[in-house]
């Protein structure tokens, strides 16, 4: 479930809680993509995307282009793998979270 935009990050570092919510999603992604037992034909292209979603998350606010971009890539490669759905709307919905003003 996400955590509302008003709520104040954990670690009480100032941090966007937008992307606090996106690092969290990917890695849970991340996590399931990892542990799914059957392979399939776009999974490198999955794991290279969420890879670079965890790289923009640590390096502050993203690009809500390159954000969209790298979301469509994941949808695309694993979007049919219904033991990921409930992953892959997590994140989709981390990433609107940058459609919307940020708190404060």
């Amino acid at each position: 479930m996400l955590r509302s935009l008003e709520q104040t990050p954990v670690t009480g570092s100032g941090e966007d809680p937008r992307v606090a919510e996106l690092r969290a999603a990917v890695s849970r992604l991340r996590r399931e993509l990892a542990a799914h037992p059957v392979e399939f034909p776009d999974r490198a292209i999955a794991e290279d995307e969420l890879g670079a979603l965890a790289a923009m998350a640590a390096h502050g606010i993203p690009e809500l282009p390159r954000l969209r971009r790298s979301l469509l890539l994941i949808v695309g490669s694993i979007g049919s793998v219904s033991a990921l759905a409930r992953g892959l709307s997590e994140v989709r919905a981390a990433v609107d979270l940058f459609g919307q003003q940020p708190p404060g």
